[in-house]
């Protein structure tokens, strides 16, 4: 039988999600965005569970929730400068980023195309699951179809017991992340979500200093350095398209 619990305890809740997941199940988390179920991204069985729980098309593959923006290079084969610019004003928050992924990792997230979506969100609860767990696979808390839901109790409504935990952390407006294309060094939005496609062109033209945010002004943490720039790869050719990622929270 799944289980709410509250998130206010926030060790209590960063401990039971850990246990779950690394016991190959999966938790619902309340993000900085839309509430999200994730899984042990390296555990094959139990990301291809998050699929099965939500009825969701394999065609929409799953996001990596990381907790620092270093973690980068060890999962795409290249961080463009505009990928760097774009994580120093909006990581952590709702902006996630898709690059090519690095060959042959032990994963499966979908059919991602080679592609890799990576976000690091704004919310300690989900940073320090990430940080005992690893990368997070994630996706929306809803059934393919379904609204995404405001609190841990729809979210349970919808997913029921294929999922093993659920964080309440209170009401969440449902406004997915932004989804930007950096494969070939520009930057494509293919989801208009917290982020406003001006803010992002502003930011990856250097129109906007890479420390800022036009959106709130707020400031980057001074600890959180853009990513190491990855050996150059060939880009991908001009006809690939990245997967549809609408799922994606």
């Amino acid at each position: 039988m799944s289980q709410i619990i509250a998130g206010e305890d926030q060790a209590d809740a960063v401990a039971r999600t850990v246990k779950a997941l690394n016991e190959g199940g999966l938790a619902v988390l309340p993000t900085d965005t839309v509430y999200s179920v994730v899984a042990d991204a390296f555990s094959t069985e139990a990301t291809r569970r998050i699929f099965t729980a939500r009825a969701s098309d394999r065609q929409a593959p799953l996001t990596l929730l990381i907790r620092n923006p270093r973690q980068v290079i060890g999962l795409a084969r290249e961080v463009p400068e505009t990928a760097e610019r774009l994580m120093a004003a909006y990581w952590p928050g709702p902006l996630t980023i898709v690059l090519q992924a690095q060959p042959d990792m032990p994963w499966d997230l979908g059919e991602s195309g080679e592609t890799v979506a990576l976000r690091m969100p704004a919310d300690d609860l989900v940073l320090a699951v990430a940080a005992a767990v690893g990368p997070l696979a994630c996706s929306g808390a809803n059934r393919r179809g379904d609204p995404p839901p405001s609190t841990a109790a729809e979210a349970q409504a919808q997913l029921g017991d294929a999922v093993a935990l659920y964080v309440d952390g209170g009401l969440r407006e449902a406004v997915p992340s932004t989804i930007v294309d950096c494969r070939r060094g520009s930057a494509v939005v293919l989801r208009e979500g917290v982020v406003s496609s001006d803010h992002v062109d502003q930011v990856a033209t250097g129109e906007v200093q890479w420390g800022s945010r036009p959106a709130d002004g707020a400031e980057t943490p001074a600890d959180e350095e853009p990513a190491a720039e990855a050996p150059a790869t060939e880009p991908p050719p001009a006809g690939a398209e990245a997967p549809n990622r609408d799922g994606q929270s």
